[in-house]
């Protein structure tokens, strides 16, 4: 029985799901564990012997590959499509059934086999949004090789890193990636990361596109297409509980790499969960994360989470805005009957800023469209109302981190759908015990800001190391709060046990001896109608330490003069906030400058402006924004001699 079925009687499914998994997470997990298909069933879920390193699943035998495809087709559902492809920057559309995807994958496996990749080899993924992406990754799962996707593009140094700290045995990839106004040449970017890498593959298995055919190297580079004609298929290894599934490097690495690694059965019950009881979606609905395969939305819900409970899942090779326009979301939606959209706020603010009346959105039908989650930064009340407005279902911000894998805080529509409270990501899921505390570990009561802790152990699913850096797991996540993970986010808990995550604990600014959430800022400042999209940093000033410096970003169309709206932010936040917040320092811009999975680069600009040196994250989407940030910064007396 499905966890979410043992409260369908009652009036508070969710506290008593959420009941269930306090009093007994053990019984919790197993049941949970029961929906997947195993080699050899677990004994136990939780392994607590090297705690604060914890195990689940350990003694358990299970592959993800199997119960993401092989088992779809055992179970008479082969011609079932598995993967929508749809490519807007190539006008084609792609639909690949279990039955096709289960070949696929097998020969893709079966020719790695034959080049000598086994159980444990490291192989790199670096691909564009293409169903072979896709592949790749079970390709991986079904050998039990690790695989490590580099977000498709990175510059050379980058993807050189990730080459040599994982010793990646083998690289898949693809001869280009193609954006809406240009070609990336994939196979360029990764010869010279070979070059630069110290350490060096064996070798690399190209996917040649039509678009942009690629140049090999004798001896060490071999067609995609060929390999796979040429192999035999690969069975399914069975692998331990505790086997790492894939190694992701978190965004923003440089110097030195930071490797989650998820091991595998955890990950695969808890992603196959998440699916009914948070989305909300049966078997056989489309299910559309509108992220990319490079970062951890991506891993989860557009690979994974989907093709484990047996929902079609749509790669999507465009853009919010400009693939064609303002309306490619919603053509989409209607052509492929999606029935939940998972997707970053920043992708819903680009579509409001180029069509804020939803004029384009009105000529599809959305009808069955079910839900819009939203994850990967804080979602603002403003563009949550919007949304609800236009499409006229629920909108559910979520909170969860590259290293979770999966939502700490959401509004399950599968279990209960539970009021919405714009700006916050709604209630604790079962797994997770979230507390506020103040810099000493002390317990913050309701309303007030603190930082977010998870008490240990963190539930199946999530990070159980960082890639041969346990010593630097426990530094960086567990060492400050001893007994619990330190999520690096600041926030509050209501009284009504609503989480409200505000900003990343480097972005709580110290005013006058007054701790200011940013986001608390930006949030009244977004409420504005003439504003798109906003960012507020903390800048040095000599008396007050710190004070709220606002960058915004204007709607298409706005009549209104930039000196009214520039009066009218100020006034908004003394009134909503207080004269506390000593908020007075406001600058338009063109552009916010944001890593390419929409983060805004809020400490980056913040060093701009207090004259500190910096070094721009390879994830940057633009770096060419800096220059108008800095001129911006100047424009206002930045950076001050303080």
């Amino acid at each position: 029985m499905a966890i979410a079925n043992l409260a369908k009687t009652s009036r508070n499914q969710y506290d008593e799901v959420y009941s269930q998994w306090m009093q007994n997470p053990e019984t919790f997990w197993m049941q949970a564990a029961n929906s997947l298909d195993w080699k050899r069933r677990p004994n136990q879920a939780l392994f607590d012997q090297n705690a604060p390193l914890y195990g689940w699943f350990d003694d358990g035998l299970i592959n993800t590959c199997w119960n993401a495809v092989d088992r779809h087709v055992v179970n008479g559902s082969g011609d079932q499509v598995a993967i929508i492809h749809d490519s807007p920057v190539t006008a084609s559309q792609r639909f690949i059934t279990y039955q096709q995807l289960l070949d696929e994958v097998s020969h893709v496996a079966g020719a790695m086999l034959e080049r000598g990749i086994t159980v444990g080899d490291r192989v790199i993924i670096y691909m564009p949004m293409i169903p072979e992406a896709i592949i790749a990754m079970l390709a991986c799962a079904r050998i039990g090789a690790i695989h490590s996707v580099v977000f498709g593009g990175f510059a050379s140094a980058e993807l050189a890193i990730r080459i040599s700290h994982c010793r990646a045995k083998a690289v898949l990839s693809a001869s280009c990636g193609i954006e809406p106004n240009r070609v990336v040449r994939y196979k360029p970017l990764l010869d010279a990361a070979i070059d630069l890498a110290d350490h060096k593959p064996e070798f690399c298995a190209i996917f040649q596109r039509e678009t942009e055919l690629a140049d090999m190297v004798a001896g060490r580079d071999i067609d995609w297409d060929s390999m796979k004609k040429d192999a035999a298929p690969a069975d399914c290894v069975p692998l331990p509980g505790n086997h790492p599934s894939y190694i992701l490097y978190t965004s923003g690495t440089t110097g030195r790499p930071k490797g989650v690694v998820r091991p595998t059965a955890g990950h695969a019950v808890a992603l196959h969960w998440t699916m009914k009881n948070i989305y909300g979606v049966q078997p056989g609905e489309v299910f559309w994360a509108a992220s990319d395969v490079g970062w951890v939305v991506g891993h989860s819900y557009i690979c994974y989470a989907p093709l484990l409970a047996g929902n079609p899942t749509l790669v999507y090779e465009g853009k919010p805005v400009g693939t064609p326009d303002a309306g490619a979301f919603w053509r989409v939606i209607a052509e492929h009957d999606v029935r939940v959209l998972f997707t970053a706020p920043t992708a819903f603010r680009a579509i409001k800023r180029e069509d804020p009346n939803g004029r384009l959105l009105r000529t599809y039908d959305l009808r069955r469209l079910r839900a819009l989650f939203l994850a990967g930064e804080r979602a603002d009340p403003d563009t949550i109302v919007w949304a609800e407005k236009y499409l006229g279902v629920p909108v559910i911000d979520h909170w969860w981190q590259t290293e979770t894998g999966w939502a700490i805080a959401a509004n399950p529509l599968g279990i209960e759908l539970k009021p919405v409270k714009p700006g916050s990501p709604s209630l604790p899921m079962p797994g997770y015990d979230v507390r506020v505390v103040d810099d000493e570990g002390h317990a913050k009561p309701p309303g007030e800001l603190g930082t977010l802790l998870i008490k240990l152990p963190l539930p199946p699913g999530t990070l159980s190391t960082l890639w041969e850096a346990d010593t630097r797991y426990r530094e960086s996540y567990l060492a400050k709060f001893p007994g619990f993970y330190d999520t690096g986010d600041a926030g509050m808990i209501d009284k009504d046990g609503y989480i409200f995550v505000m900003a990343r604990t480097d972005d709580v600014i110290n005013v006058a001896g007054h701790r200011l959430s940013t986001g608390a800022i930006e949030e009244v400042l977004a409420e504005h109608p003439d504003i798109a999209e906003c960012a507020v940093i903390g800048v040095r000033d000599a008396l007050k330490g710190q004070v709220p410096l606002a960058f915004i970003c204007l709607n298409a169309g706005v009549s209104t003069t930039h000196a009214d709206i520039l009066a009218e932010c100020v006034s908004r936040v003394r009134d909503r906030i207080g004269p506390v917040a000593a908020f007075r320092q406001t600058t338009i811009v063109e552009r916010l400058p944001k890593t390419r999975s929409g983060k805004i680069l809020r400490a980056t600009m913040a060093k701009i402006a207090d004259g500190e040196s910096f070094t721009l994250p390879p994830t940057i989407d633009d770096p060419a924004i800096i220059d108008e940030i800095r001129r911006a910064l100047e424009g206002l007396g930045y950076p001050k001699n303080t």
